[in-house]
């Protein structure tokens, strides 16, 4: 239950960071090429920043939320939260890019000399490790800082 909950926060991750990402603007040179308009191509950065710190945000929550199922605490909880969260990584970069893409259609051909702005990508799979790596450490650390032998499992 916790894997696939925690995996369905792709989807909503994905939404806020394509409304989020800026776009790069481009210049049309010819029929088929376009040049990046100046400094607009550090926007590719901004994009995969943008999804590590949502994905960081995402696991930060998602390890505390799961610390406080205090019955079911323990190593099989925290695999299906890191699960849950790769799952959530996978789903955000693949959901992400074609929400983008829908924001940033391009209904007539472009002449040569416009300007258009290209949808928001994320360029490196790296980027969905965010979210689990946070997840294992503020789990990792409530239960360091916990001390007891059942990880306080029991309500009395």
């Amino acid at each position: 239950m916790v894997l696939s909950m925690v995996g369905l926060l792709g989807i909503p991750l994905g939404w806020i960071w394509s409304r989020l990402a800026p776009p790069q603007r481009e210049r049309v040179v010819s029929s088929d090429r376009r040049i990046p308009l100046q400094l607009e191509s550090w926007h590719r950065f901004d994009d995969l920043v943008l999804y590590a710190l949502l994905g960081l945000a995402a696991g930060i929550v998602t390890g505390v939320v799961v610390w406080l199922l205090r019955e079911r605490r323990g190593p099989v909880m925290l695999l299906a939260a890191v699960a849950g969260s790769v799952l959530a990584g996978w789903l955000g970069t693949r959901m992400g890019p074609s929400f983008a893409q829908g924001l940033y259609t391009v209904t007539e051909a472009p002449q040569i000399g416009d300007v258009v702005e290209q949808a928001p990508v994320l360029e490196s799979v790296w980027v969905l490790l965010a979210q689990p790596m946070a997840v294992a450490l503020v789990y990792g650390l409530l239960a360091a800082w916990n001390g007891q032998d059942d990880l306080g499992r029991r309500l009395g």
